[in-house]
């Protein structure tokens, strides 16, 4: 029989497991809240983004109009994205943040960074969102 030394097993085991420990399930899934998200402010459907916001974001705002409304105020660039690619999935003592890059109808960069909730269904909702100026290029 032939043994193979710990730390090879060791290392085939960290190629296998995902980065930070989110399963490609969970981060399709993440993903698609997010998109889905994007898509129905993009449509102006307060019922649909309003649909992906978690139970605490909900409480806060008490309807879709409220919460619509506060997104074209305060975060134009997720409202209106001309384009996004998602960036970095993390841990965070509030759940998952997910990185997206936008870029404004302006042609601005930002960084959005969503904090997302597992709900007792198991689907995810999302519980915040940070937007950040990207940093200019330096490149």
């Amino acid at each position: 029989m032939l043994r193979r030394p710990l730390p090879a097993l060791a290392i085939v085991l960290a190629i296998c497991v995902p980065a930070q420990g989110f399963g490609q399930e969970e981060q399709a899934a993440i993903r698609s809240v997010i998109e889905s998200q994007l898509g129905a402010f993009l449509r102006d459907d307060a019922e649909g983004a309003w649909s992906h916001a978690s139970p605490g974001i909900q409480q806060m705002f008490r309807s879709s109009d409220v919460f619509m409304g506060m997104v074209r105020q305060g975060y134009e660039p997720v409202y209106r994205p001309k384009t996004w690619a998602f960036g970095e999935l993390r841990p965070s003592p509030e759940g998952p943040e997910q990185e997206v890059r936008i870029v404004d109808a302006g042609g601005e960069s930002w960084v959005a960074i969503y904090t997302m909730e597992r709900q007792p269904d198991g689907r995810w909702k999302i519980s915040g969102c940070r937007l950040l100026k990207a940093p200019p290029n330096t490149a």
